[in-house]
This record gives structure tokens, C-alpha cells and sequence, in this order.
């Protein structure tokens, strides 16, 4: 089975997702079935129709949830050696050529990913073309508008 790449904080978010929904979400949702089901006829209960799918979708997170933390990889940016090259969890500040713009990403897994936190998926197309690059290198990325080039300016292991 592979495993799943999380950096320490993304592994503490799926972790208290879990605890959420285990503790919380799912308590609520059978006390919703049960009040659902004092109503009288299941056949024609929209209550309860909605509650069972409520509770189909909780069950189905939380054994996903727990079948990512069995799998998981959880990598600490902050003990990361990896010499000043572009590695899963390194930070990084790249000049866009076409435009002098800078700007700043994270390297994370999938399930951490989340474009308005400038933190990128080490499986989208400009985290491929950045994994092993150094400081000063030149990176093309090929998107969907075209293929753009960013310089490397710096890389962190934070």
C-alpha cells in the first residue's frame, strides 16, 4: 500500500477532523435517526431518509479519514536536509518572468492543498516541475493558458 505524504500540520487537521466527527457529528446524527424514527412510518419520513444519508456520508469520512492517518507519511518540514532543493513540504518563493510577479507556496499533500493558503499539491503540474530544483533555477510549468516559466528565489524548510 503507498503511503500518503502529510506534513506534521496537515496530519493535526485530519486527526481533529476525525476526533470531530466521532465525537460530535456522529452522536448528533444518531440522536437525529432516533427522534426520526419516534415519528412513526420510516416509508414516508423524510427526517429520517435524510438522517440515514447524513450518517452514510459521516461513517464513509471517518473511515476515510482513519484510512489516510493508517497511511500516512508524515513528514516535518522543519527536519527536512535536503540541501536547498525543492522537496515535499519545502516552502517556496518563485518570480513569475512573464509578469515580475512573486509568489509564495508550500509543497503538501493532496488532502492539504488549498490554493488561497498558497499551500499546492505535490501532484499538481507546477510542484512536479519544481520538485529537486535549487535557488536560482528555472522552472517551466506547463498550464493550461501556456507554458510559464518561474525563477526560484528561495527555498524553506519552515
Amino acid at each position: 500500500m503507498n503511503k500518503i505524504p502529510l506534513t506534521t500540520f496537515g496530519a493535526q487537521q485530519l486527526k481533529e477532523e476525525l476526533q470531530q466527527l466521532k465525537s460530535v457529528a456522529r452522536p448528533e446524527i444518531i440522536a437525529a435517526i432516533a427522534e426520526a424514527r419516534s415519528h412513526g412510518d420510516l416509508s414516508e419520513n423524510a427526517e429520517y431518509e435524510a438522517a440515514k444519508e447524513k450518517q452514510g456520508f459521516i461513517e464513509g469520512r471517518i473511515a476515510e479519514l482513519e484510512h489516510k492517518l493508517s497511511h500516512a507519511h508524515i513528514i516535518n518540514p522543519q527536519e527536512i536536509h535536503a540541501d536547498g532543493r525543492i522537496v515535499f513540504g519545502a516552502t517556496v518563493t518563485l518570480l513569475n518572468l512573464s509578469n515580475d510577479e512573486e509568489i509564495r507556496y508550500q509543497i503538501v499533500g493532496d488532502d492539504e492543498a488549498d490554493i488561497k493558503v498558497k499551500k499546492i499539491s505535490v501532484n499538481s503540474p507546477i510542484a512536479r516541475a519544481l520538485i529537486g530544483k535549487e535557488e536560482g533555477e528555472i522552472a517551466e510549468v506547463q498550464a493550461p493558458s501556456g507554458m510559464r516559466e518561474y525563477e526560484i528565489l528561495t527555498v524553506e524548510y519552515i
